[in-house]
């Protein structure tokens, strides 16, 4: 039988208070976890990993410093003078003194609890995301506000639940953290994120794709750089489509995500925006393998494949950037922003927004100053009678730019591709291009009507 005396030692006895703090932490956590008293995702990394890597840390320091005595011993050194206090409660002063203890002990411990609890629920707050820890994120923080998942927090799509995927994350944090340290980060930030989490494991707990279906009109708006001007519009009938097996053959661009099939390409550059080679496996199980003309297998084996999912159109779901400053004026005019019947506002705006600024309070006062200039000198007696307007109109072309322009980080319009249609990046067109064949001749068509109705 082993001498129980060898754990008689500092080492052994750090092991004791280590193992049981943190399983008294455990039951705590376990507690919040048990009836619901979080809603956090970074809660699972203190529940699965930290704790648990404490505790049997514990556990391991008691027979490491039982075998180390032992060492010690069987050199004829004299065995540590660790020895266990003597209590006697019946001893009034030690029994008040071991009950202020046991009081304080528990009080230290609910505190530290807290503490460690609001401190990682504030990592899941939106503030640490993208202006405590992240600074280097203001493009894509400044986006976020303005993007229609602004309501949902960051760690909801880049983490989700669970302490693997919250592992990961903090893994490849860690590595920026360094980068911001020491002023090595990328400017900009790389887009897609390689280590994101597939689509379905998270976008698709809100969007279910077979319930999308039908069609959506949307009304697109442009102004000429004219003295008036002049406003086009066209409504496009976009087909989106939907559906599974159970509601029917799925129609419209949302086929590409009917769980009945199953689409993988390769992408031959880091942003995904040249994709030679398409997989698609139908319903039936049929395969049918598009290659684009001029590609080698030599290419298609050191592209990334990758299933298809959402992301692969939405690829800025909430983070939406501004294209060109012509798209962001439009936009602005269109929504009353910009007042639509200052003479030249839209081409003076855009060509205000397309000059070179190093920081955005430079930009705030070159904008200012071009476009209170043009009024002031060719048309006085609108800059007297309309200031409000002309102001307004300053104003607005100062917010654009600072929504989709940011020169410290190597931010322009334009700098990170969006995937949804085809009139300023390739999107559809990476693979809707009449140019991905199979060995049969079967094209990916390139027919408009098939995603959209032009009016």
């Amino acid at each position: 039988m082993a001498d129980v005396r060898l754990v008689r030692n500092a080492i052994s006895f750090a092991g004791m208070i280590l193992a049981t703090i943190s399983a008294v932490l455990f039951v705590v956590v376990f507690l919040a976890d048990l009836f619901g008293w979080h809603t956090n995702p970074y809660l699972g990394i203190v529940f699965f990993l930290i704790l648990p890597a404490f505790f049997i840390a514990g556990l391991l320091l008691i027979p490491l410093g039982a075998w180390l005595e032992r060492k010690k011993r069987s050199r004829g050194k004299h065995p540590s003078d660790l020895r266990w206090p003597r209590f006697d409660l019946n001893d009034p002063t030690q029994r008040t003194a071991a009950l202020i203890v046991a009081v304080l002990t528990m009080a230290n411990v609910v505190i530290v609890s807290l503490a460690a609890y609001r401190g990682i629920e504030y990592m899941d707050s939106v503030q640490f995301c993208g202006q405590v820890c992240h600074g280097v994120m203001k493009p894509e923080f400044t986006a976020y506000q303005d993007g229609p998942h602004s309501r949902v927090t960051c760690v909801q799509c880049h983490i989700g639940p669970g302490a693997s995927w919250f592992a990961r994350s903090k893994l490849s944090g860690t590595r920026q953290v360094f980068a911001v340290s020491l002023n090595t980060f990328s400017r900009p930030i790389p887009s897609p994120v390689q280590n994101l989490r597939p689509a379905r494991e998270v976008c698709e707990q809100c969007h279910w794709p077979e319930k999308f279906h039908g069609d959506k009109i949307q009304r697109v708006f442009e102004y000429a750089e004219d003295e008036a001007n002049t406003e086009s519009g066209t409504t496009l009938d976009v087909h989106v489509g939907g559906g599974s097996e159970r509601l029917g053959i799925a129609t419209g661009i949302h086929w590409h995500m009917n769980v009945a099939n199953e689409i993988e390409y390769i992408a031959t550059d880091d942003k995904r925006q040249v994709i030679p080679y398409v997989r698609l496996k139908d319903r039936f199980g049929n395969v049918r393998e598009y290659t684009a003309e001029g590609v080698t297998p030599d290419q298609l084996a050191k592209g990334e494949r990758r299933r298809m999912d959402c992301m692969d159109c939405h690829n800025r779901p909430s983070h939406p950037m501004a294209p060109t400053a012509e798209k962001a004026v439009n936009s602005a005019m269109a929504q009353g922003e910009i007042p639509k019947n200052l003479p030249y506002v839209r081409r003076e705006a855009v060509k205000a927004l397309k000059a070179t600024y190093p920081t955005q309070a430079a930009a705030d006062e070159g904008i200012s100053r071009a476009m209170r200039e043009f009024y002031r000198t060719q048309y006085q007696q609108v800059y007297m009678t309309r200031r409000q307007d002309v102001e307004r109109a300053v104003t607005s072309a100062q917010n654009v730019y600072n929504r989709n322009v940011f020169p410290e980080m190597n931010v322009q319009f334009g700098t990170y591709p969006n995937n949804i249609g085809h009139m300023d990046f390739p999107g559809c067109f990476r693979c809707h291009d009449d140019n991905h064949k199979t060995k049969d001749g079967t094209k990916i068509s390139q027919d408009c009507d098939t995603c959209h109705h032009i009016e």
